[in-house]
């Protein structure tokens, strides 16, 4: 069973959802690219964003986000994908708030942590894409090598809003 809950922000209508009910293993902007991925119609179950813990945090997350502050608590995230996928998150989140980093960047920091000497800058940006927790895993922290915006799930324009949000500059 797949619970899902919408909520309003300001780059869009959102889609939350939460695999077992207290971890959350979605969060899309709704029409985005891969837009909801995880979710096959016959398992989902529409719930109020209130009705479960996990979606009350992940609203109160949010909401302080959105006000432009950085929240000092995560909900609890259930990652699904490759172990590549998962790794690569994992240095997503690495970034900090209001900073960026590249493709490439991403891909030499794990490289470094695996005691690889190389990993795919092409690779890391396919597992970029396909990030299905939007926002909360900080995609649109990352840019092109030459500091250009590039791809974003759920849009440039939004990437640049989130941004810009981060950036104070809002």
């Amino acid at each position: 069973m797949m619970y899902i809950a919408h909520a309003d922000s300001p780059v869009g209508a959102l889609t939350l959802a939460s695999a077992d009910g207290a971890t959350l293993s979605g969060l899309w902007i709704d029409g985005q690219k891969y837009d909801r991925a995880l979710l096959k119609e016959e398992t989902v179950r529409e719930c109020e964003t209130d009705s479960l813990a996990i979606f009350r945090e992940t609203a109160r997350w949010l909401k302080l986000y959105f006000s432009g502050q950085e929240p000092n608590f995560y909900p609890r995230l259930s990652f699904s994908g490759s172990e590549f996928r998962k790794e690569i998150a994992r240095e997503m989140l690495s970034v900090p708030y209001g900073r960026t980093a590249s493709y490439k960047q991403l891909a030499e920091s794990l490289a470094a942590r695996q005691g690889k000497s190389y990993v795919s800058p092409h690779a890391t940006g396919g597992a970029v894409a396909h990030n299905p927790l939007l926002i909360l895993i900080p995609c649109h922290r990352i840019i092109g090598a030459d500091g250009r915006l590039t791809g974003y799930a759920g849009g440039l324009e939004r990437k640049k809003y989130l941004l810009a949000l981060e950036a104070g500059q809002l």
